[in-house]
C-alpha cells in the first residue's frame, strides 16, 4: 500500500482575524469573508499569491493601497489593512452586505434608464474619490460594483491588486478602453471609459462589443461607438465616456458627473435619482439571500432588506 500523499499547505491567513467563508478563487488568490478576532467586525480579505518578479509591484500596490486607505466616501469600499507576507498579499476591506451589479444585470437585463444612470453617477463619484487620492481603478466592470439594499453602489477591488506581470494592460477586455489595448498607462479617463461601457450594458443588456479577444481588440480601438441602441438623449454621453482618444473623454469623473446630471433632470425631471435609487434597491433587495454577511448568517435577511 503506497504511503498517502502529503497534505496540501493550508492557505495563510492575516493575523487577528478568523475566517468565515470563502467568497471566491483564482489563479492570483482568493476573497475571503472573515471577523475580526476582537471587536466581531465582518470583513473582506483578497489574498494574492506571490509570484517571482513580483516585488515592484508589491510596493507599488502598497503605495497605491495607502492612498486608497485614505478615501472615506460612501460609493468607495474602505480598505482598513494591507498585509504582506512570505507568500503573498493580503488586503483587509470593508465587508458589503450587498450584491454584485453583475449579478443584477444577469437577472434583470436591461435597467430602466433612471435605475441606469444611478448606477453610472454614484460609480463616477466613486472614482473620483480615488482619482483625488491619486488610484485608478483599472478594472472597473459589473462584477466590481457592489449595490445595498438601500441602492447605494460601492466599488471594490480596485486596481491595485494587480500585481506583476499585469501590466498597463490589465483589466477585463469587454470594458477595457483603448490605452489598455496598446498597453499604455491608465489615467483618470480609463476609469471614464470602463464606467461607460458599463453604463451601456445597464441600458442595451448588452456590452458595446462582442467577440473574441482579436474581435474586441479592433472594435475598442477602431470601431464607432455602437449609440443606436442607446435612448436618444443619452447617446452623447455614452459617445463621449467612450471616445477612443483619452483626451476627447470627460477630463475627469467628476465633471462627468455634472453632465450626467444636467441631461438626467433635463430628461427625466428633477426626481430621476430617488427613483433610479428606489429601482436599484429593489433589484438588490429581491437577491437579498445571497449577500454575503446574510448567506454566512452574519446578518438575517430581514436586516439587508431593511437597509
Amino acid at each position: 500500500m503506497s504511503d498517502p500523499s502529503p497534505a496540501e499547505t493550508p492557505p495563510w491567513s492575516v493575523e487577528g482575524f478568523t475566517e468565515v467563508r470563502e467568497l471566491g478563487a483564482g489563479a492570483q488568490g482568493r476573497v475571503v469573508l472573515a471577523r475580526h478576532t476582537g471587536s466581531g467586525t465582518p470583513v473582506a480579505i483578497k489574498y494574492l499569491n506571490r509570484r517571482d518578479g513580483d516585488e515592484r509591484a508589491i510596493e507599488s500596490l502598497r503605495a497605491e493601497a495607502v492612498m486608497l486607505g485614505r478615501v472615506a466616501d460612501p460609493h468607495v469600499v474602505r480598505l482598513y489593512r494591507f498585509a504582506s507576507a512570505g507568500r503573498g498579499v493580503a488586503l483587509v476591506m470593508e465587508a458589503v452586505n450587498g450584491v454584485s451589479l453583475k449579478r443584477i444585470l444577469a437577472e434583470h437585463g436591461a435597467l430602466e434608464p433612471e435605475a441606469a444612470l444611478t448606477v453610472l453617477k454614484g460609480s463616477l463619484l466613486g472614482l473620483a474619490a480615488a482619482h483625488r487620492a491619486g488610484v485608478v481603478h483599472r478594472d472597473y466592470k459589473p462584477a466590481n460594483v457592489v449595490v445595498r439594499a438601500d441602492g447605494l453602489s460601492k466599488l471594490i477591488d480596485f486596481g491595485v491588486a494587480a500585481l506583476a506581470g499585469d501590466g498597463g494592460g490589465s483589466g477585463t477586455p469587454a470594458y477595457m478602453a483603448p490605452e489598455q489595448w496598446e498597453r499604455r498607462p491608465a489615467s483618470p479617463a480609463t476609469d471614464v471609459y470602463a464606467a461607460t461601457c458599463v453604463f451601456y450594458e445597464c441600458i442595451t443588456g448588452r456590452r458595446p462589443y462582442a467577440g473574441d479577444l482579436a474581435a474586441l481588440a479592433g472594435a475598442h480601438l477602431r470601431a464607432p461607438v455602437p449609440v443606436d441602441e442607446v435612448p436618444e438623449a443619452l447617446r452623447d454621453l455614452v459617445a463621449r465616456g467612450m471616445a477612443k482618444s483619452a483626451d476627447d473623454r470627460p477630463a475627469g469623473a467628476a465633471g462627468f458627473v455634472a453632465e450626467l446630471d444636467a441631461v438626467a433632470s433635463s430628461v427625466y425631471g428633477a426626481d430621476w435619482e430617488g427613483r433610479g435609487v428606489r429601482a436599484m434597491a429593489g433589484a438588490a433587495v429581491a437577491l437579498a439571500a445571497v449577500f454575503p454577511l446574510v448567506a454566512a448568517g452574519l446578518a438575517p435577511a430581514g436586516a439587508a432588506a431593511g437597509g
